[in-house]
């Protein structure tokens, strides 16, 4: 199947296709055009768009592209999907639906792969996967760990996050910084 959305790939032009290829459609041929082409390109293809204002895979509220794939698909059973959801809408908007922390990392990510200087989205998506498979096993430790909001917290009752090392399969907590 083809999927289509605009050119000069972000965030969610990036996670989205990663998605697809990974739980959607291991065969997919994505085709990245200018803004004001996607429609008629995906009608004269046969193209299903993605990322794009006004349609069924795009953001609707505060969720982002990711987050609709993930519903459509039914992914939702995925915690660890899920949690990279969010990690992806706190990237690709203003972060206040979710407060993700991990999103402001992304963010930087991908902005610093814009500036490498791929020769197109196919390229830039191909070097960038990487950066989501391992979000994804660090969600899915997450979930293993219990954690299925991951690095959120939503009150100061919790140890410093200083103190925490989400990898730490004890549970132990590090000594206070002195």
């Amino acid at each position: 199947m083809k999927w289509i959305t605009r050119e000069h790939v972000k965030v969610d032009r990036v996670a989205c296709p990663w998605l697809i290829k990974k739980f959607v459609d291991k065969d997919a041929e994505f085709l990245f055009v200018p803004n004001d082409q996607v429609m008629e390109v995906a009608e004269r293809e046969g193209a299903i768009p993605y990322d794009v204002k006004g349609v069924e895979l795009g953001h609707h509220g505060k969720e982002c592209s990711f987050e609709a794939i993930l519903k459509k698909y039914n992914l939702t059973s995925d915690a660890a999907l899920v949690l990279l959801g969010k990690i992806v809408n706190g990237a690709d908007t203003d972060n206040t639906l979710w407060h993700q922390p991990e999103g402001e990392g992304l963010e930087a990510i991908a902005e610093g792969f814009r500036h490498l200087g791929f020769k197109d989205d196919h390229e830039q998506n191909a070097a960038e996967w990487i950066v989501y498979d391992a979000l994804y096993a660090y969600c899915q430790e997450m979930v293993r760990q219990g954690r299925p909001d991951g690095a959120f917290k939503e009150a100061s009752s919790e140890p410093d996050a200083g103190s925490i090392n989400p990898w730490d399969r004890t549970g132990a907590q590090t000594s206070p910084k002195q």
